[in-house]
């Protein structure tokens, strides 16, 4: 009921105050920023409108777009055609699904691949992990848990209120060890696949850090073992983590 009253709360809003804050909103970019202005002013409308719509039609794209199993639209912090692309990627887009990519592609290459958005809330359906990415003599630092087969990289989750480096760093000191120095802690990307052991349309994200670090390296807590990887291995980690092995062989570091 809560959410009823809200929508229609929420469509006065847009309906009484929507065009007069639009018109004042066009007027002020032209005036400030010029032509970029009024442009950069349009996007962030066009890019909210698309995720408004992302959750707006999320049941009819979920039927006609995708086959069962897929990653589901209806993020609200995510554009349709960044869910579209995900699901590219995990081949799992219909018949219907793949026109409409196709269209998109002439208008923009590659338009649904390159929308994918690596920065959205978490969700049921994206499970977002920290990894620490260790490379020496070409070889990447990987760990197993306890009753695992695969390896991955080693890290984890976040806790509430966590930075990346207060979760990273807790991660790895539980898991190996040893202590990592902030002041060399650097960003290498985000990577993303099918979850190992989840249904179809389960997604990790990894999100990748280099860093420093002081103590010897040993497992501890949950982990097995740790190994040091070359890119003949990758098939011995799970498919996020192939995808780092991959990045680092296109910059000859594997």
């Amino acid at each position: 009921m809560i959410g009823v009253l809200l929508f229609i709360i929420s469509l006065i809003l847009l309906v009484i105050t929507g065009p007069v804050g639009f018109l004042y909103g066009l007027f002020h970019s032209l005036i400030k920023g010029g032509i970029s202005g009024l442009g950069e002013y349009l996007l962030k409308i066009a890019v909210s409108i698309d995720q408004l719509g992302n959750v707006m039609m999320q049941h009819l794209l979920n039927l006609l777009w995708i086959r069962k199993g897929g990653y589901p639209f209806g993020n609200r912090d995510e554009t349709i055609s960044s869910a579209l692309g995900r699901n590219k990627k995990l081949g799992m887009l219909t018949g219907f699904g793949k026109g409409i990519d196709k269209f998109l592609d002439t208008i923009d290459p590659n338009h649904s691949l390159n929308s994918i958005d690596y920065y959205v809330e978490p969700s049921p359906k994206i499970i977002d992990k920290l990894a620490w990415v260790l490379v020496e003599n070409k070889k990447l630092l990987c760990v197993r848990s306890k009753g695992k087969e695969l390896f991955y990289i080693p890290g984890g989750k976040r806790e509430k209120g966590e930075s990346d480096l207060m979760a990273l760093s807790r991660e790895i000191l539980e898991e190996l060890q040893v202590i990592l120095k902030p002041s060399s802690f650097s960003f290498l990307g985000n990577f993303e696949a099918q979850a190992d052991g989840r249904p179809k349309g389960i997604l990790v994200r990894l999100r990748c850090y280099e860093s420093n670090y002081k103590g010897i390296l040993q497992p501890a807590s949950e982990i097995a073992e740790m190994q040091w990887l070359e890119f003949k291995d990758r098939e011995k980690v799970s498919k996020a983590g192939q995808l780092v092995f991959d990045f680092l062989r296109k910059q000859d570091r594997l």
